[in-house]
């Protein structure tokens, strides 16, 4: 690097990657995440993709970002705003500068400012960054044709040389941020394994864009580096929630000697569970991929009772086409995770967007009194162990099990520190016991837990029938006596009610705040960081977050009672404080909802919860 370049360092910094759907600004995202997580930063990511399946070239609704948080320590959200923003074309300037700070530096291929796409973007005049307004700082770069440029003798046709313009921008951030460039070569190679001529010319791509940072300046003053300062050593990794997600269960299965099985159906945002998966027969996963939604989790429950830990994997319009046969595991108390990963709805709703919308469905979207243990995990990392939580108590308690994500947590990632197995919990399903035999009945339980004694077929002795008609508590026989019915309504919730989980933690002024904020599932790292941004401004806040939903912690009530106000956040229009409101008395929180289908913002949320108190 030049002698007359400085390089400043930081604490942390948000890139947005932005351009068309077809610009691979997810895989270029995606890169740079790994390169930071490799080097031992803390990263939070935000895919935001397009609703469209395939938007017209250059349309405002074709733009497909990638927002990425680097941190020295930790992070909790992909940040509200970007310090650095990468347009692609004209439509991704006009669409995403609302998410650039007034002081970030801004990145676009001039090359994609001609008059049509300025039309296209809706742009009035020939000059967008003075029609916008654009005070920041602009790296306009020829991009396009210094691609085409790069690889005029590799003898790629001109698509699939722009398909590469994505690595130009990438190499470009790179010399920004002092980022070794080794680390996007072993990605590039492992991922085009199979075509390694698109790998070298990607790789010649991005050492185009980052001489261009380093031969011209770029039109910075600084570079910049940001060391890590992770106190806690050991491997770490860049990982999606959605593969956190499918480690879980895989590590569940192997923990409990069970083979995993995954019935499931394509729906965005959840497939990339179901990818996953199929990758790993080597490990004795067994994935089916059904015609329709009902038989994805019917032939789950068929493995469950076949004695396999059985998953089922989804997101909200799914949870409404299996909620026959959920209700089935139900009755006949069988283990099985619903893995639901809500998006925007109702219908179709927002494909491609996250909200927390599925929370009264996952608690009662069913008929009947068909109780189920629902879980939500809290963060893309956390997606593993809100997993492998919910098929120890699905295997534990003989019981359907509803693990919520979202598509902010599904499709964001983070660095991942790799955990010791060894460290986890087991997990012992309550078999028959040979005391049982020859005299065995489906419905026979342990007194304690209420929960019944799994005979898996084909052991000699054990021979019973299982299906969706109410049975009798003592013979397992088809049975309509009403005082029968009411009783195994009451053993079945019972059951899940006496399921043990642990206490809400309270964090922050835990024992003097004066606002408590209250939130489930994947807002967690917004709502700590709004409380975290308040008590430095010298108020009193704190936070309680709840990945256990039903049942709730024991010390819920204690906790939402004990503080002056109490404000419930979430995405959506007030299914968790009315779920509280309904097992907690007398209690009445102050709500913050929003349905956007975007995360939360962490100014947003300040500005709200000072409100609340200065009231």
């Amino acid at each position: 690097m030049a002698n007359d370049m400085m390089v400043k360092e930081l604490d942390q910094v948000v890139v947005r990657f932005s351009g068309d759907s077809g610009d691979g600004m997810q895989l270029a995202g995606n890169i740079f995440s790994t390169v930071s997580a490799t080097v031992g930063n803390d990263i939070s990511t935000f895919p935001d993709y397009p609703a469209d399946i395939r938007a017209p070239q250059g349309s405002l609704t074709g733009v497909s970002g990638f927002q990425v948080h680097i941190g020295a320590s930790k992070v909790f959200t992909p940040g509200d705003k970007c310090d650095v923003l990468v347009a692609m074309n004209a439509a991704a300037l006009k669409t995403q500068y609302k998410f650039a700070k007034s002081t970030a530096c801004i990145i676009i291929d001039t090359d994609c400012f001609q008059a049509s796409d300025l039309q296209k973007a809706a742009f009035k005049t020939d000059n967008p960054i003075e029609e916008m307004g654009i005070k920041q700082d602009v790296i306009a770069a020829p991009i396009s044709q210094m691609v085409k440029d790069c690889l005029a003798e590799t003898g790629m046709d001109k698509k699939a040389m722009l398909k590469c313009r994505n690595m130009f921008a990438l190499g470009l951030v790179c010399w920004l941020f002092n980022r070794d460039l080794k680390i996007a070569e072993d990605f590039l190679k492992e991922k085009f394994a199979r075509k390694p001529e698109i790998a070298e010319a990607n790789i010649k791509v991005i050492h185009a864009g980052y001489d261009y940072g380093h031969n011209t300046h770029a039109s910075v003053a600084h570079t910049y580096k940001i060391e890590s300062k992770i106190k806690t050593p050991g491997v770490y990794m860049d990982i999606m929630g959605n593969k956190a997600t499918a480690y879980g269960f895989i590590a569940a299965a192997e923990k409990a000697g069970l083979k995993l099985f995954l019935g499931s159906y394509p729906i965005t945002p959840a497939t990339d569970v179901l990818h996953e998966l199929s990758k790993h027969k080597s490990l004795g996963v067994v994935t089916v991929q059904c015609e329709d939604e009902i038989s994805g989790c019917a032939t789950a429950i068929g493995a469950s009772f076949a004695g396999a830990l059985a998953v089922t994997t989804t997101s909200g319009p799914g949870v409404c086409l299996k909620s026959e046969a959920m209700n089935l595991a139900v009755i006949t108390e069988l283990p099985l995770v619903v893995l639901d990963v809500q998006r925007g709805g109702p219908s179709t709703g927002l494909p491609t967007k996250s909200e927390q919308t599925d929370l009264l469905q996952a608690l009662f979207g069913r008929n009947g009194e068909s109780p189920m243990p629902v879980i939500a995990a809290t963060s893309p990392t956390n997606c593993f162990d809100a997993a492998y939580a919910a098929c120890k108590i699905a295997l534990e308690h003989m019981t359907p099990v509803v693990l919520l994500t979202d598509g902010f947590v599904a499709n964001g990632s983070g660095a991942w520190k790799l955990p010791n197995l060894d460290a986890y919990p087991e997990i012992k399903p309550q078999y028959v016991t040979p005391e049982m035999k020859d005299n065995y009945t489906p419905y026979k339980r342990n007194p304690e837990n209420q929960v019944r004694y799994w005979a898996v077929p084909g052991q000699e002795g054990y021979t019973h029938i299982l299906g969706g008609l109410e049975k009798d508590s003592n013979t397992g026989a088809i049975s309509t006596d009403p005082e029968n019915h009411n009783l195994m309504c009451h053993l079945r919730a019972e059951k899940v009610a006496k399921i043990a989980v642990p206490d809400v933690e309270v964090q922050g002024h835990a024992d003097d705040a004066d606002l408590l904020i209250v939130g489930f599932g994947g807002t967690y790292g917004h709502l700590y960081s709004a409380m975290e941004e308040m008590n430095k401004a010298g108020q009193k806040v704190a936070l309680a977050h709840f990945s256990y939903i039903n049942p709730l912690p024991k010390n819920a009530a204690e906790v939402l009672k004990k503080y002056k106000k109490v404000v419930v956040a979430e995405q959506n229009l007030g299914q968790f404080a009315g779920y509280l409101r309904m097992k907690v008395d007398n209690f009445t929180p102050y709500q913050f909802n929003e349905v956007k289908g975007q995360p939360f913002l962490v100014s947003e949320l300040v500005a709200a919860f000072t409100e609340i108190l200065n009231k």
